[in-house]
Parts: C-alpha cells; sequence; structure tokens
C-alpha cells in the first residue's frame, strides 16, 4: 500500500489521505487516469447504487399508509411530546393563540 495525498485547489474540494495498492496506484499512472476523477467517479456510483435511507417525509408517508400499529405510535407520540404539548398549552392560556385578538367570533 502507498499512502497518496489527493489535493484540489478548487473551491468545494477537500485535502484527502488515503492508501491505495501501490499496483493499482501505477497502473492508473500510465493509464492516464486522473485520480481525483476517478475517486469522484468511484463514490457516485457507490451511492447510486446503494439504497439510500429514507427521508423524513417518505418514512412519515410510508407509516401514515400502514394503518398497523398507527395507535401504538399515536400514544409514544404523545409520551414522547407531553411536555412540550403541556408547555404550549400554559402558553396559551397565559397568553391567548395568535390572531385571537383579531377573531370577530
Amino acid at each position: 500500500m502507498q499512502c497518496f495525498r489527493l489535493k484540489h485547489p478548487t473551491m468545494g474540494k477537500t485535502e484527502l489521505k488515503l492508501e491505495i495498492d501501490t499496483d493499482l496506484l501505477a497502473q492508473a499512472e500510465l493509464a492516464n487516469i486522473p485520480l481525483e476523477a476517478a475517486l469522484e467517479a468511484g463514490l457516485r456510483m457507490a451511492l447510486k447504487e446503494r439504497p439510500r435511507p429514507l427521508g423524513f417525509i417518505e418514512s412519515a408517508r410510508r407509516k401514515a399508509a400502514d394503518p398497523q400499529g398507527a395507535e401504538e405510535r399515536a400514544v409514544v407520540w404523545r409520551r414522547d411530546n407531553a411536555s412540550a404539548i403541556a408547555s404550549y398549552n400554559r402558553y396559551i392560556e397565559e397568553n391567548g393563540a395568535f390572531g385571537e385578538d383579531l377573531s370577530t367570533w
């Protein structure tokens, strides 16, 4: 293994220190393969092939589409957020709801 340091002066690039197989590095140099471009292309390909974790909205959408366990999730959510809900309710009791002074009913 050979230690190789990639540097790139362009904004948005990071200096990287890595170890690479000496023979592989020699072959890449003989083939005039730019290592920075090869590394970026390889990382992009690896990320494309790897399943991405679900985002917050997609995760919520899947849970909403699956009613099994919905009541249990609701109980857990209420328990986890009980202090925030109580704090918000106290605030509303003391200060009123937003725009309440503008209401005509």
